[in-house]
Protein backbone atom coordinates (compact mmCIF):
# COMPACT_ATOMS: atom_id res chain seq x y z
CA UNK A 1 0.00 0.00 0.00
CA UNK A 2 1.29 3.46 -0.83
CA UNK A 3 2.22 6.10 1.71
CA UNK A 4 0.27 9.36 1.87
CA UNK A 5 1.34 12.59 3.51
CA UNK A 6 -1.75 12.30 5.71
CA UNK A 7 -0.09 9.20 7.22
CA UNK A 8 2.89 11.17 8.53
CA UNK A 9 3.38 12.05 12.16
CA UNK A 10 2.03 15.60 12.61
CA UNK A 11 5.48 16.81 13.65
CA UNK A 12 6.94 15.77 10.28
CA UNK A 13 4.28 17.65 8.36
CA UNK A 14 4.67 20.70 10.60
CA UNK A 15 8.42 20.79 10.06
CA UNK A 16 8.12 20.56 6.29
CA UNK A 17 5.43 23.24 6.08
CA UNK A 18 7.09 25.62 8.51
CA UNK A 19 10.24 25.49 6.41
CA UNK A 20 13.49 23.78 7.29
CA UNK A 21 17.12 23.47 6.35
CA UNK A 22 17.35 20.20 4.41
CA UNK A 23 20.90 19.50 3.23
CA UNK A 24 21.40 17.54 0.04
CA UNK A 25 23.54 14.77 1.51
CA UNK A 26 26.96 14.12 -0.09
CA UNK A 27 28.60 10.72 -0.51
CA UNK A 28 31.66 9.85 1.57
CA UNK A 29 34.13 7.65 -0.29
CA UNK A 30 37.60 6.42 0.64
CA UNK A 31 40.68 6.65 -1.58
CA UNK A 32 39.63 3.45 -3.36
CA UNK A 33 36.24 5.03 -4.07
CA UNK A 34 34.41 2.65 -1.77
CA UNK A 35 31.74 3.80 0.65
CA UNK A 36 33.29 5.19 3.84
CA UNK A 37 30.51 4.25 6.25
CA UNK A 38 32.10 5.98 9.23
CA UNK A 39 32.30 9.34 7.50
CA UNK A 40 28.93 8.87 5.79
CA UNK A 41 27.33 8.57 9.21
CA UNK A 42 29.44 11.46 10.53
CA UNK A 43 27.96 13.72 7.84
CA UNK A 44 24.41 12.78 8.85
CA UNK A 45 25.22 13.39 12.51
CA UNK A 46 26.71 16.77 11.65
CA UNK A 47 23.61 17.88 9.76
CA UNK A 48 21.21 16.72 12.45
CA UNK A 49 23.24 18.23 15.30
CA UNK A 50 23.50 21.47 13.32
CA UNK A 51 19.71 21.70 13.50
CA UNK A 52 18.73 20.53 10.02
CA UNK A 53 15.05 19.69 9.82
CA UNK A 54 15.64 16.79 7.48
CA UNK A 55 17.99 15.08 5.06
CA UNK A 56 17.76 14.57 1.31
CA UNK A 57 19.63 11.42 0.30
CA UNK A 58 20.24 9.81 -3.07
CA UNK A 59 19.94 13.19 -4.77
CA UNK A 60 22.25 15.04 -7.19
CA UNK A 61 24.73 15.98 -4.43
CA UNK A 62 24.84 12.32 -3.34
CA UNK A 63 25.80 11.53 -6.97
CA UNK A 64 23.16 9.92 -9.14
CA UNK A 65 25.78 7.27 -10.06
CA UNK A 66 25.31 5.54 -6.69
CA UNK A 67 22.67 3.48 -8.53
CA UNK A 68 25.33 2.16 -10.92
CA UNK A 69 27.59 0.88 -8.13
CA UNK A 70 25.00 -0.66 -5.84
CA UNK A 71 25.06 2.08 -3.19
CA UNK A 72 21.53 3.49 -3.41
CA UNK A 73 19.98 1.36 -0.68
CA UNK A 74 23.07 1.21 1.60
CA UNK A 75 23.42 5.00 1.60
CA UNK A 76 19.72 5.50 2.32
CA UNK A 77 19.95 2.96 5.15
CA UNK A 78 22.89 4.73 6.80
CA UNK A 79 21.13 8.09 6.82
CA UNK A 80 17.95 6.56 8.18
CA UNK A 81 19.85 4.84 10.99
CA UNK A 82 21.26 8.21 12.06
CA UNK A 83 17.85 9.85 11.81
CA UNK A 84 16.38 7.14 14.06
CA UNK A 85 18.99 7.99 16.70
CA UNK A 86 18.05 11.67 16.59
CA UNK A 87 14.96 11.11 18.79
CA UNK A 88 12.99 12.91 20.09
CA UNK A 89 13.53 15.03 16.97
CA UNK A 90 11.76 13.78 13.86
CA UNK A 91 13.70 14.83 10.76
CA UNK A 92 11.94 14.89 7.41
CA UNK A 93 13.60 12.16 5.36
CA UNK A 94 13.53 12.61 1.58
CA UNK A 95 14.96 10.15 -0.93
CA UNK A 96 15.99 11.06 -4.45
CA UNK A 97 14.12 9.05 -7.08
CA UNK A 98 15.26 9.06 -10.71
CA UNK A 99 14.89 7.16 -13.96
CA UNK A 100 11.97 6.21 -16.11
CA UNK A 101 8.83 4.90 -14.47
CA UNK A 102 9.85 1.30 -13.67
CA UNK A 103 13.13 2.34 -12.07
CA UNK A 104 11.57 5.27 -10.23
CA UNK A 105 8.86 3.02 -8.76
CA UNK A 106 11.51 0.56 -7.54
CA UNK A 107 13.43 3.35 -5.86
CA UNK A 108 10.29 4.85 -4.34
CA UNK A 109 9.39 1.50 -2.82
CA UNK A 110 12.89 1.05 -1.40
CA UNK A 111 12.71 4.49 0.18
CA UNK A 112 9.20 3.95 1.53
CA UNK A 113 10.10 0.58 3.02
CA UNK A 114 13.11 2.13 4.76
CA UNK A 115 10.87 4.71 6.40
CA UNK A 116 11.48 7.73 4.17
CA UNK A 117 8.66 10.24 4.13
CA UNK A 118 8.85 11.55 0.59
CA UNK A 119 10.61 11.19 -2.75
CA UNK A 120 12.37 14.04 -4.54
CA UNK A 121 11.38 13.33 -8.12
CA UNK A 122 13.95 14.07 -10.82
CA UNK A 123 12.58 14.03 -14.35
CA UNK A 124 15.94 14.24 -16.14
CA UNK A 125 15.62 10.71 -17.51
CA UNK A 126 12.28 11.65 -19.08
CA UNK A 127 13.80 14.12 -21.52
CA UNK A 128 11.75 14.17 -24.71
CA UNK A 129 8.57 12.89 -23.04
CA UNK A 130 5.34 14.81 -23.55
CA UNK A 131 3.84 16.83 -20.74
CA UNK A 132 1.02 14.29 -20.43
CA UNK A 133 3.57 11.50 -20.07
CA UNK A 134 5.47 13.44 -17.41
CA UNK A 135 2.30 13.96 -15.41
CA UNK A 136 1.32 10.29 -15.77
CA UNK A 137 4.81 9.34 -14.53
CA UNK A 138 4.39 11.61 -11.50
CA UNK A 139 0.91 10.30 -10.77
CA UNK A 140 2.24 6.73 -10.79
CA UNK A 141 4.96 7.66 -8.30
CA UNK A 142 2.52 9.57 -6.12
CA UNK A 143 0.60 6.34 -5.58
CA UNK A 144 3.71 4.96 -3.88
CA UNK A 145 4.97 7.83 -1.73
CA UNK A 146 4.44 11.59 -1.23
CA UNK A 147 6.35 13.61 -3.80
CA UNK A 148 8.61 16.63 -3.70
CA UNK A 149 8.84 18.10 -7.18
CA UNK A 150 12.28 19.02 -8.46
CA UNK A 151 13.08 21.64 -11.07
CA UNK A 152 16.71 20.68 -11.79
CA UNK A 153 18.61 23.24 -13.83
CA UNK A 154 19.47 22.12 -17.38
CA UNK A 155 23.21 22.80 -16.83
CA UNK A 156 23.41 19.66 -14.69
CA UNK A 157 20.95 17.49 -16.60
CA UNK A 158 17.51 18.90 -15.88
CA UNK A 159 14.82 19.58 -18.46
CA UNK A 160 12.77 22.72 -19.04
CA UNK A 161 9.31 22.40 -17.48
CA UNK A 162 6.64 25.00 -18.33
CA UNK A 163 4.08 26.58 -16.04
CA UNK A 164 1.38 24.28 -17.41
CA UNK A 165 3.35 21.28 -16.16
CA UNK A 166 3.72 22.72 -12.67
CA UNK A 167 0.02 23.56 -12.52
CA UNK A 168 -0.87 19.94 -13.26
CA UNK A 169 1.86 18.57 -11.01
CA UNK A 170 0.77 20.71 -8.05
CA UNK A 171 -2.79 19.42 -8.48
CA UNK A 172 -1.67 15.85 -7.66
CA UNK A 173 -2.97 15.21 -4.15
CA UNK A 174 0.13 13.41 -2.84
CA UNK A 175 2.52 16.21 -3.84
CA UNK A 176 3.71 17.93 -0.65
CA UNK A 177 6.47 20.28 -1.79
CA UNK A 178 8.52 21.49 -4.73
CA UNK A 179 12.23 22.21 -4.76
CA UNK A 180 12.89 24.99 -7.25
CA UNK A 181 16.45 24.67 -8.54
CA UNK A 182 16.03 26.20 -11.97
CA UNK A 183 18.78 28.79 -11.39
CA UNK A 184 16.63 31.06 -13.54
CA UNK A 185 14.21 33.72 -12.32
CA UNK A 186 11.72 33.27 -15.15
CA UNK A 187 11.50 29.52 -14.62
CA UNK A 188 11.29 29.98 -10.87
CA UNK A 189 8.20 32.13 -11.42
CA UNK A 190 6.75 29.45 -13.70
CA UNK A 191 6.71 27.05 -10.74
CA UNK A 192 5.23 29.61 -8.36
CA UNK A 193 2.49 30.62 -10.80
CA UNK A 194 1.72 26.96 -11.50
CA UNK A 195 1.20 26.23 -7.80
CA UNK A 196 -0.99 29.31 -7.36
CA UNK A 197 -3.04 28.50 -10.47
CA UNK A 198 -3.62 25.01 -9.09
CA UNK A 199 -4.83 26.61 -5.84
CA UNK A 200 -2.40 24.29 -4.07
CA UNK A 201 -0.39 26.73 -1.95
CA UNK A 202 -1.79 25.36 1.33
CA UNK A 203 -0.67 21.81 0.50
CA UNK A 204 2.45 22.30 -1.63
CA UNK A 205 5.30 23.93 0.30
CA UNK A 206 7.94 25.70 -1.77
CA UNK A 207 11.62 25.11 -1.05
CA UNK A 208 14.42 26.98 -2.71
CA UNK A 209 17.00 24.92 -4.54
CA UNK A 210 18.38 28.01 -6.24
CA UNK A 211 21.79 27.92 -4.59
CA UNK A 212 22.67 31.12 -6.44
CA UNK A 213 19.75 33.05 -4.91
CA UNK A 214 19.05 31.43 -1.54
CA UNK A 215 18.39 34.32 0.78
CA UNK A 216 16.54 36.46 -1.74
CA UNK A 217 14.23 33.52 -2.44
CA UNK A 218 13.52 33.09 1.26
CA UNK A 219 12.83 36.73 2.06
CA UNK A 220 10.66 37.48 -0.97
CA UNK A 221 6.87 37.49 -0.60
CA UNK A 222 5.71 36.45 -4.04
CA UNK A 223 2.51 38.34 -4.92
CA UNK A 224 1.34 37.34 -8.39
CA UNK A 225 -1.83 38.02 -10.32
CA UNK A 226 -3.74 34.79 -10.92
CA UNK A 227 -7.19 34.81 -12.50
CA UNK A 228 -7.46 38.53 -11.91
CA UNK A 229 -6.64 38.34 -8.21
CA UNK A 230 -3.38 38.85 -6.33
CA UNK A 231 -2.23 35.68 -4.59
CA UNK A 232 0.80 35.31 -2.34
CA UNK A 233 3.21 32.56 -1.41
CA UNK A 234 6.62 32.24 0.25
CA UNK A 235 9.46 29.80 -0.10
CA UNK A 236 9.58 28.35 3.39
CA UNK A 237 12.94 26.57 3.50
CA UNK A 238 15.77 25.21 1.42
CA UNK A 239 16.72 21.81 0.08
CA UNK A 240 20.19 22.65 -1.14
CA UNK A 241 23.62 21.38 -2.04
CA UNK A 242 25.02 24.65 -0.69
CA UNK A 243 23.52 23.78 2.68
CA UNK A 244 25.46 20.50 2.72
CA UNK A 245 28.29 22.76 3.94
CA UNK A 246 28.30 25.36 6.73
CA UNK A 247 24.98 23.89 7.83
CA UNK A 248 24.93 25.36 11.33
CA UNK A 249 25.09 28.83 9.85
CA UNK A 250 22.30 27.95 7.42
CA UNK A 251 20.06 26.92 10.32
CA UNK A 252 20.79 30.17 12.16
CA UNK A 253 20.09 32.15 9.01
CA UNK A 254 16.73 30.50 8.34
CA UNK A 255 15.70 31.04 11.96
CA UNK A 256 16.48 34.75 11.57
CA UNK A 257 14.47 34.94 8.36
CA UNK A 258 11.47 33.22 9.95
CA UNK A 259 11.67 35.61 12.92
CA UNK A 260 11.89 38.64 10.64
CA UNK A 261 8.89 37.46 8.65
CA UNK A 262 6.87 36.95 11.81
CA UNK A 263 7.80 40.48 12.87
CA UNK A 264 6.52 41.90 9.64
CA UNK A 265 9.73 43.11 8.06
CA UNK A 266 12.88 42.01 6.24
CA UNK A 267 16.04 44.00 6.95
CA UNK A 268 18.45 45.11 4.25
CA UNK A 269 21.25 43.07 5.85
CA UNK A 270 19.65 39.96 4.37
CA UNK A 271 20.22 41.29 0.87
CA UNK A 272 23.88 41.91 1.66
CA UNK A 273 24.17 38.36 2.96
CA UNK A 274 22.44 37.11 -0.17
CA UNK A 275 25.17 38.58 -2.37
CA UNK A 276 27.90 37.22 -0.11
CA UNK A 277 26.43 33.73 -0.02
CA UNK A 278 26.01 33.78 -3.81
CA UNK A 279 29.68 34.74 -4.13
CA UNK A 280 30.58 31.74 -1.96
CA UNK A 281 28.32 29.48 -3.98
CA UNK A 282 29.93 30.57 -7.23
CA UNK A 283 33.26 29.26 -5.96
CA UNK A 284 31.97 26.10 -4.29
CA UNK A 285 29.69 25.16 -7.19
CA UNK A 286 32.23 26.14 -9.84
CA UNK A 287 29.91 28.47 -11.72
CA UNK A 288 32.85 29.73 -13.79
CA UNK A 289 33.11 26.30 -15.42
CA UNK A 290 29.39 25.59 -15.86
CA UNK A 291 29.24 23.70 -12.54
CA UNK A 292 31.74 21.01 -13.57
CA UNK A 293 33.18 20.97 -10.04
CA UNK A 294 29.91 21.36 -8.14
CA UNK A 295 30.05 18.14 -6.11
CA UNK A 296 33.83 18.24 -5.66
CA UNK A 297 33.52 21.80 -4.39
CA UNK A 298 31.14 20.75 -1.61
CA UNK A 299 33.48 17.88 -0.79
CA UNK A 300 36.42 20.29 -0.58
CA UNK A 301 34.75 22.37 2.14
CA UNK A 302 33.90 19.21 4.09
CA UNK A 303 37.47 17.90 3.59
CA UNK A 304 38.95 21.09 4.97
CA UNK A 305 36.75 20.74 8.03
CA UNK A 306 37.79 17.10 8.54
CA UNK A 307 34.38 15.58 7.85
CA UNK A 308 35.63 13.96 4.61
CA UNK A 309 39.02 12.38 4.06
CA UNK A 310 39.15 13.49 0.42
CA UNK A 311 37.07 14.84 -2.44
CA UNK A 312 36.78 11.53 -4.31
CA UNK A 313 33.71 11.02 -6.51
CA UNK A 314 32.45 7.87 -8.21
CA UNK A 315 33.42 9.33 -11.57
CA UNK A 316 37.21 9.70 -11.47
CA UNK A 317 37.03 12.67 -13.83
CA UNK A 318 34.80 14.58 -11.42
CA UNK A 319 37.09 16.81 -9.38
CA UNK A 320 37.92 20.46 -8.75
CA UNK A 321 38.34 22.60 -11.85
CA UNK A 322 41.50 24.59 -12.50
CA UNK A 323 41.46 27.59 -10.18
CA UNK A 324 38.50 26.36 -8.11
CA UNK A 325 40.56 25.68 -4.98
CA UNK A 326 41.88 29.24 -5.13
CA UNK A 327 38.35 30.57 -5.56
CA UNK A 328 37.28 28.63 -2.46
CA UNK A 329 40.31 30.03 -0.56
CA UNK A 330 39.14 33.53 -1.46
CA UNK A 331 35.55 33.19 -0.27
CA UNK A 332 36.52 31.37 2.92
CA UNK A 333 38.84 34.26 3.79
CA UNK A 334 36.36 36.93 2.71
CA UNK A 335 33.27 35.68 4.57
CA UNK A 336 34.32 33.93 7.82
CA UNK A 337 30.88 34.70 9.32
CA UNK A 338 29.30 32.26 6.84
CA UNK A 339 31.29 29.18 7.88
CA UNK A 340 30.72 26.91 10.87
CA UNK A 341 34.31 25.69 11.24
CA UNK A 342 34.32 26.14 15.02
CA UNK A 343 31.08 24.18 15.45
CA UNK A 344 32.56 21.31 13.42
CA UNK A 345 35.86 21.46 15.29
CA UNK A 346 34.09 21.13 18.64
CA UNK A 347 32.06 18.07 17.60
CA UNK A 348 34.06 16.26 14.90
CA UNK A 349 35.56 13.55 17.11
CA UNK A 350 32.14 12.64 18.48
CA UNK A 351 30.59 12.43 15.00
CA UNK A 352 33.42 10.23 13.77
CA UNK A 353 33.34 7.92 16.81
Amino acid sequence: MGLRWQDWHPEILATLRRGAVIPAHPLALDADRRLDRRRQKALSRYYLDAGAGGLAVGVHTTQFAIRDVGLYQPVLELAMSCAAQAAPARPVMIAGVIGRTAQAVREARIARDLGYHAALLSLAAMAGASEDDLIAHAQTLAREIPLVGFYLQPAVGGIVLPRSFWRQFAAIENVVAIKIAAFNRYRTLDVIRGVLEADAADRVTLYTGNDDHIIADLVTPFYLAVDGAAKSIHMRGGLLGQWSVWTRRAVELLERIHAARAGGGIVADFLTLDAQLTDCNAAIFDAANDFAGVIAGCHEILRRQGLLAGIWCIDRSETLSAGQAQAIDRVCAAYPHLNDDEFVRQNLDRWLA
